[in-house]
């Protein structure tokens, strides 16, 4: 199987956890629109190549430690978070990474396959502007082997966003 189908079985591609959320928030119709793959799309780069889109449509689900709190970060694949910007725009005295464990305790998925919304726990959610300059950017639907597409506006809708610049800007 090397290309992606929207079929019945993709439905249940998506980790439960993350399809009871799509179902709870009236989202159910995205389930039909997840595509499985059968190698792992864990990085942006993997995901565009499976999925045959720009790297910048890739909707990455980070997740940070401000001041020792969780903090998801929704980044275009194409760019980096600027680590810095988001303290900033926190008011935090420190952000950094946030390490395996603390992802998975927060949000339920394992790094790879974080969803932008569905979690575990309730997080603040930065979204970088950037996410906007596309019709339509694919997310982890839970899993590193599953995707979906949304409409930005809409995702960072559902994720409970707050649009903000913190992309690393080239020189």
């Amino acid at each position: 199987m090397t290309t992606p189908s929207a079929s019945a079985s993709s439905a249940s591609a998506a980790h439960p956890r993350f399809a009871e959320a799509l179902r709870t928030l009236g989202l159910g119709e995205l389930l039909a629109e997840v595509r499985a793959f059968p190698e792992a799309t864990r990085t942006a780069a993997e995901a565009a190549a499976a999925i045959g889109c720009e790297l910048s449509q890739i909707c990455k689900s980070l997740i940070f430690a401000a001041d020792d709190v969780p903090v998801l970060v929704l980044m275009d694949g194409a760019s980096r978070v600027d680590v810095e910007r988001v303290r900033q725009e926190l008011g935090a005295a420190k952000v950094t990474r946030a390490k395996a464990e603390v992802v998975r305790e927060t949000t339920g998925y394992a790094i790879g396959g974080v969803p932008p919304f569905g979690h575990r726990t309730r997080t603040r959610v930065l979204a970088d502007r950037g996410l906007l300059d596309h019709d339509v950017v694919w997310a982890a639907a839970g899993t590193p082997y599953t995707v979906f597409p949304m409409d930005p506006k809409a995702l960072v809708a559902q994720a409970g966003g707050t649009l903000v610049d913190v992309r690393e800007r080239t020189a």
